[in-house]
């Protein structure tokens, strides 16, 4: 393994300069994601990167893209966009089926890396994946931005000041609506190229949501099925899970839903926390924090009452990156909680396929944990 300081002071082969004083050069691969990574992410934090060269293999997406953000270097070839020496960040906007292969090769090329969800589409290949990590001077993130925003961090706040209590229960609910016209991109919707469905491509955000204030999982019970949409992959599902704590939590995705909405809610000894709802910002607008006492109405109030407002995604996921790589601390999400995510994904669906209770963690040398697809 690299030391921190090491890695902090990397930029192709070279050791020594400071980061900490300049901006982190960004090459971004992929113009659909990728253009909401610059929206809410680089442009934001101008001060802290400079986007300089963009790949797609659509030409036109890659122009346009371009000309919005003045990003003058553009390539068609990922090999190209690797080989750049100024580039010290990759950022893989991707469709899935192409996350592995492109993170080993970017590590491999001594870049730090920036990988949208779902990272890989299995426990053996996450393995993978953070055993190339700790041999490079890269360092990978995952994308988690659902878990940045005012309202989450305020939960996290009152939860990590100890002000909750005993875990009791919670819910997750991701009702969300997608159809033949989103299924029309000929990646979606298919096993091989985007390695799962609701589950892995839509409520895994709201999931990780829970277990980043709820701790991890430790059984699973699921079942999932495809009800709404003509496609291979699942579009409901519902779970139920026993965290590490002893709660008990449900989940329910679908996307088949006349509205739209995230909603997140959980019981705890003192208190009871809701998000906002809205359906890809739930963790944005205050969230309700409902005490059971004045005496702890008071302790929340004294926890916020300096509160520096955080504000959502791809903004705060990226800047506290930034800081993470300049300073060789910790990442804001790691390849292990990329790995926690697809833990509770395939235990969902093994337990769907099997119909038994999954005990969690899972080992990835299991025949059953090295991908999933149903038989």
């Amino acid at each position: 393994m690299v030391s921190g300081s090491r890695r902090a002071g990397h930029r192709n082969g070279t050791i020594g300069f400071d980061m900490a004083t300049r901006k982190l050069k960004v090459g971004i691969v992929g113009c659909g994601a990728g253009r909401t990574h610059l929206v809410e992410g680089y442009a934001p934090n101008a001060d802290l990167f400079e986007v300089v060269a963009l790949c797609d293999l659509n030409t036109e997406r890659l122009a346009a893209v371009g000309d919005e953000f003045g990003i003058a270097g553009r390539t068609t070839s990922f090999e190209a966009l690797l080989a750049m020496p100024e580039l010290d960040v990759i950022d893989i906007c991707t469709p899935p089926g192409l996350h592995l292969e492109q993170s080993l090769a970017a590590l491999a090329a001594g870049k730090h890396v920036v990988c949208e969800k779902p990272l890989v589409g299995s426990l053996a290949e996450i393995d993978v994946i953070m055993a190339a990590e700790a041999r490079s001077v890269g360092r990978l993130m995952p994308v988690f931005q659902y878990r940045y925003g005012n309202g989450v961090a305020k939960a996290k706040a009152v939860i990590d000041a100890g002000l909750a209590g005993k875990a009791y229960a919670g819910t997750v609910e991701t009702f969300w609506r997608r159809g033949p016209d989103y299924y029309a991109v000929p990646w979606r919707g298919k096993w091989k190229t985007e390695l799962g469905g609701v589950l892995m491509a839509h409520a895994i955000h709201p999931h990780d949501m829970m277990t980043y204030l709820m701790g991890p999982v430790d059984r699973v019970f699921g079942r999932v099925d495809t009800r709404v949409n003509d496609i291979e992959v699942e579009d409901c599902l519902s779970a139920s899970l026993r965290m590490q704590n002893g709660a008990l939590v449900s989940l329910t995705a679908t996307l088949g839903s006349a509205d739209q909405l995230t909603r997140i809610r959980l019981a705890f000894e003192n208190l009871t926390i809701e998000s906002d709802h809205a359906p890809y910002q739930p963790g944005a607008a205050d969230w309700q924090i409902i005490p059971k006492t004045p005496e702890i109405g008071t302790r929340i109030d004294a926890v916020l009452a300096d509160w520096q407002f955080v504000p959502s995604r791809h903004t705060t996921q990226l800047k506290l990156f930034h800081q993470a790589i300049t300073s060789g601390g910790p990442l804001p999400v790691t390849t292990k909680d990329a790995r926690q995510a697809l833990e509770l994904v395939t235990a969902i669906y093994h337990s769907s396929e099997t119909g038994t209770d999954i005990v969690l963690p899972l080992d990835a040398g299991h025949p059953k944990y090295k991908g999933w697809a149903p038989a």
